[in-house]
């Protein structure tokens, strides 16, 4: 395999946890009897340009299909930072009635219905129908396509070059980078501005993220790497921000490269944070192996202790780093019997490999577990206000990641 954006053959394996389903591949119950395809899930850091990757197996819309469960509106905090994002981006750009805005991954209109209600011209590209359907309920249109340059070629021909091209937690997704940045390259007006957000690979390797791998993101980016990107398409990032979502993300932000804007000294010094931490040499990358095994390690060890003490355990959030965690650990039913999911689209569901039956939230009240696994780590704080009633009868908060914490 070589590298996606600059070809160099990969040597250098960075993560293997053996094999699992697509993470958002959850399982209906007339589908349990069913075989259930597994891949790889390995990645591999290039050597050359630093981009860390998963190894070539599962297809885009094998993993993106029409029946896509992941909707960003559960999320109360997630909203919150789209609305946060969007009058701040309004502000510094100056946007208004005669701007245009094209979000890729645009997902259930959780950010682009705060344009539409300002009165900002927009479009959503999203491949998935299933939250298309709750974007276009919300009023805001919709190209139900994968975005990329031949997309963005048809778009310009048909008068719509962007002021702004958002994307958020998309930019690891796309399995040809390559293409989606030259797509952007074409997409974007002169003048105009790119923001990307996506979790940063400083800090997955600073607090052992590895349970933020899967099938669906394809590439795990430091801000070098995504400047290497840019360049090769004629694109430069001239800011950065660093952004407490999923862990800890940086949001760049991107102009044609001969833009008059200067780069400012936020990208020059998270660059060089980078290098200081050497995540421009292997040593970071080869030892990674060894601090994911011994999370998982740990977290079977606690839950075999809770079963053997006879207590009641429960996990909230079906999500996407739950099933990387739960798979990779070999955890089932016996050890975790339920996990709840505010979102209808999980609810009685399985989640996938493990087999784990995702219910309501109804259900922590109703049967009282004394210990709650929260999956989803980058909102425990929200969760654990929303089940603070737990308290009520005893019950405690877990989280896995960095290592087990009980509160």
């Amino acid at each position: 395999m070589n590298c996606r954006h600059c070809q160099k053959p990969l040597e250098h394996v960075f993560l293997d946890l053996g094999f699992a389903p697509p993470s958002n591949a959850y399982v209906s119950r007339d589908a349990l009897q069913q075989p259930e395809t597994y891949f790889p899930l390995k990645l591999f850091v290039c050597d050359q340009c630093w981009l860390v990757q998963t190894e070539d197996y599962a297809a885009a819309d094998a993993l993106f299909s029409a029946d896509y469960a992941y909707f960003s509106s559960v999320s109360k905090s997630w909203l919150a930072h789209a609305k946060r994002y969007t009058e701040a981006i309004t502000q510094r750009l100056g946007l208004g009635a005669d701007s245009f805005v094209i979000e890729v991954a645009s997902n259930d209109g959780y950010l682009l219905r705060n344009f539409v209600e300002a009165g900002v011209s927009c479009l959503g590209i999203e491949p998935t129908d299933s939250t298309a359907d709750a974007a276009e309920k919300l009023g805001v249109p919709v190209l139900r396509e994968f975005f990329g340059e031949s997309l963005a070629k048809r778009l310009v021909s048909e008068g719509r070059q962007a002021d702004l091209i958002a994307g958020n937690n998309v930019y690891a997704h796309v399995p040809d980078i390559n293409d989606f940045t030259k797509g952007l390259k074409v997409a974007l007006k002169h003048g105009g501005t790119i923001t990307l957000e996506f979790p940063h690979l400083m800090r997955l390797l600073e607090f052992t993220q590895f349970d933020t791998v899967y099938h669906e993101h394809y590439s795990y980016l430091s801000l070098y790497s995504v400047c290497q990107i840019f360049e090769k398409s004629g694109l430069r990032v001239f800011d950065v921000e660093e952004i407490p979502t999923h862990g800890g993300s940086i949001r760049v932000y991107g102009t044609h490269a001969d833009d008059k804007r200067e780069t400012t000294a936020a990208v020059t010094a998270l660059l060089a944070e980078e290098e200081a931490r050497g995540m421009r040499e292997l040593k970071p990358y080869v030892e990674f192996q060894k601090r994911a095994e011994r999370i998982k390690d740990d977290l079977l060890v606690f839950l075999i202790e809770q079963k053997r003490q006879g207590k009641r355990v429960a996990a909230y959030g079906a999500a996407a780093k739950g099933c990387t965690l739960l798979n990779f650990a070999g955890v089932k039913p016996d050890l975790l019997p339920y996990v709840c999911d505010a979102a209808p689209s999980k609810q009685d569901k399985y989640l996938p490999g493990t087999h784990v039956p995702i219910l309501s939230p109804d259900v922590i009240r109703e049967r009282k577990p004394e210990v709650v696994v929260i999956l989803p780590w980058n909102i425990r704080e929200e969760v654990m206000q929303q089940l603070a009633f737990i308290k009520e009868w005893g019950g405690v908060f877990v989280t896995a990641v960095p290592h087990i914490e009980v509160r």
